[in-house]
């Protein structure tokens, strides 16, 4: 187990991130179907092909470039909210990483701290309302606490966090986005963004594990 990862193996790591939505398409449909339209899944398995895609076509010369083509390909393929919002999640969380040609712990706090930071710029929702940010602003919270332990320890803690936050959205009522509507019949489900974050970190914990 690996304290870092290389270029190499964080583009693999992406592509098994990748591979992993794409296989959860039908959770993320069941979930959005419960609260939403139904095509949060579809929209995050066409926005993750264009990942594969991307880093298959074109090889990243760099860390940062690696996050940035995955953003990209999702802000492009995703469509609607999710496609804004997680393109921007990948695209701004690059840019601490720009000159380093490993990831460490340190720099995957740095990439969920600055990739929260324009997402709640982006969607102008806070914590509480029942949507990724649940999952991913204590994910950013865990992965800085642990950020010295190491990668693994610290998308571990990060991947844990998240989970937390998307079973704390099922007690939360939408008060944004397509649940809106719902009200207190949201209650009980928990939101399809929170629980693609969390299979995006889980993806990124087994992989560090093993890496």
């Amino acid at each position: 187990m690996a304290d870092t990862l290389d270029l190499k193996a964080s583009t693999d790591m992406l592509r098994t991130v990748s591979r992993s939505v794409i296989d959860q398409t039908d959770v993320l449909t069941d979930a959005d179907l419960a609260i939403g339209d139904g095509d949060h899944g579809i929209g995050m398995r066409r926005g993750f092909e264009g990942a594969l895609e991307s880093l298959d076509a074109t090889p990243p010369d760099s860390i940062e470039n690696a996050l940035k083509a995955v953003g990209t390909a999702i802000l492009s393929k995703t469509g609607g909210a999710a496609g804004a919002i997680f393109g921007t999640l990948f695209r701004a969380g690059s840019k601490p990483l720009a000159g380093r040609d490993r990831l460490d712990g340190e720099g995957f706090a740095a990439f969920l701290e600055t990739g929260l930071e324009a997402v709640l710029k982006r969607g102008g929702v806070t914590e509480g309302q029942k949507t990724m940010i649940d999952a991913i602003a204590p994910a950013a919270r865990a992965a800085r606490t642990s950020s010295g332990e190491g990668l693994p320890a610290t998308v571990a803690a990060a991947a844990a966090a998240s989970l937390e936050g998307v079973e704390a959205t099922k007690n939360m009522i939408a008060t944004t986005g397509k649940a809106r509507s719902l009200g207190e019949r949201s209650l009980g489900h928990p939101d399809p963004g929170a629980i693609s974050v969390s299979l995006i970190l889980k993806a990124m914990q087994d992989f560090t594990a093993k890496a």
